[in-house]
């Protein structure tokens, strides 16, 4: 990887892209420290100190904003309510015949989904925006609470999210990499010196030499150990070989090449993470809003949230509260089937192939085609699925037997994880690209 880096910086077109990139992820690291007009900034602080409970539905979020919600930026949105709409606007591609069309209509279609995304983007970000401000704003986020200071806030927050998608996309037309996922990375990576610190602070500082020495080798092993399971996660697939029989064009036979159909293990990504942890947080997050402490309340429902809380997971001092984490696992593995079969249609890739005369060795085209993708298929989702709710629990697990609170978790190890092979892949493919310019020139 460093190899490849070095080689890219020597090209002048590459150089120019990363420059491009590095200058805008430096305007969205100083833009996260802009405060809204009129905003108590150390409100979110005392909040996330205060309602344990409540607050811990919010620190998911947190961390995808880079610490601009708890700062209450102008970024305090980030680029959540992009990422909620593009899933929306996938789902919707396979309940709307019209939006199939487009997905399937080339370039110009996809320009149109993509112009129906950023509206969604914009209206979501206005629903989000308003939900913060009056549901904060009347516990005291806003200095002078009233219909001008709530506009303002709504105002600023929606314009922040919209110019942070904005960005993303220049990056994406002029830098390097997908520019809302290296956004979303450079996010998450710019707490991990806060969560280091923090780690630090609980575990290693004021204690003996030994027991320093000790706690330090079990957090890099952890680390080291999530790191691996990721990249394993990641770079796993079942190659499932295709053969395209010999036929006569014109007075040529073409045909007759083998290739294969690439299926990864973790098909779905974090989706069936973020998807799990966003149903499970709405109930604390609505109570949030509400001013409720979840920690304090006494009925069944106050019970149910705090089952439904990561926190309280593997507490010793409340171990019924890990029932929570059966429910946690039943929604990652539902959302890794379901999220597959809409990006993946095993009867679409058998008629495809059947169409062009292509067929699996000891396979008939056809059904038996479409069953056999199918059985693979299940196969690797549920592998997938298993290695992805392992990652994802490790640190639930240290967070609830140690307290070991940090935001550098699983899911967000894969997201960087990805974001870092997918970015270098394009690399490689710009370098390679202008190889094959450069000896055609020649």
């Amino acid at each position: 990887m460093l190899k490849t880096l070095r080689n890219a910086l020597k090209i002048e077109e590459i150089r120019d892209r990363l420059k491009y990139t590095f200058l805008m992820l430096i305007i969205i690291r100083l833009g996260s420290l802009l405060p809204l007009p009129g905003v108590n900034r150390d409100f979110m602080a005392s909040f996330f100190n205060s309602m344990a409970g409540s607050g811990e539905a919010f620190n998911f979020f947190n961390a995808f904003t880079g610490g601009s919600f708890e700062q209450m930026s102008i970024f305090a949105l980030s680029i959540s309510p992009y990422i909620t709409s593009s899933i929306i606007m996938q789902l919707l591609t396979i309940a709307i015949p019209k939006l199939e069309e487009m997905q399937k209509d080339g370039e110009e279609g996809k320009k149109k989904i993509q112009k129906l995304t950023r509206y969604v983007t914009v209206a979501l970000a206005l629903i989000e925006a308003l939900a913060m401000a009056i549901g904060f704003g009347q516990q005291g986020l806003i200095y002078d609470y009233g219909f001008v200071s709530v506009t303002i806030v709504v105002a600023a927050l929606t314009a922040g999210s919209a110019f942070l998608m904005w960005l993303g996309e220049r990056i994406t037309e002029k830098g390097v990499g997908n520019g809302i996922s290296i956004i979303l990375m450079v996010n998450i990576v710019s707490r991990i010196p806060i969560d280091f610190m923090n780690l630090y602070e609980k575990f290693i500082s004021g204690q003996k030499i030994p027991m320093a020495a000790l706690a330090i080798g079990i957090i890099a092993i952890v680390i080291l150990l999530t790191v691996v399971l990721v990249l394993t996660l990641n770079g796993g697939e079942r190659k499932i070989p295709v053969q395209y029989a010999k036929k006569m064009q014109g007075r040529k036979m073409v045909g007759g090449q083998s290739t294969h159909i690439p299926l990864k293990v973790n098909t779905s990504g974090v989706i069936p993470i973020i998807f799990t942890s966003s149903i499970m947080s709405f109930p604390s997050v609505i109570a949030a809003f509400l001013g409720k402490d979840i920690e304090a309340g006494t009925t069944f429902g106050y019970r149910v949230m705090r089952v439904l809380n990561q926190q309280n997971w593997f507490n010793m001092n409340h171990p019924k509260r890990t029932i929570g984490l059966l429910i946690y696992i039943i929604l990652v593995v539902f959302f890794a089937y379901f999220y597959t079969s809409i990006t993946f249609n095993p009867i679409e890739v058998a008629d495809n192939m059947k169409k062009q005369g292509g067929f699996i060795p000891g396979i008939r085209p056809g059904k038996p085609t479409t069953e056999h993708l199918t059985r693979i298929l299940n196969y690797i989702i549920f592998i997938g699925a298993t290695g992805l709710i392992i990652v994802a629990i490790i640190p639930i697990f240290f967070n609830g037997v140690f307290g070991a609170m940090v935001s550098f978790g699983g899911t967000s190890i894969i997201i960087i994880v990805g974001v870092i092979l997918e970015t270098m892949k394009q690399v490689e493919s710009l370098m390679l690209v202008r190889y094959y310019k450069g000896f055609l020139n020649d």
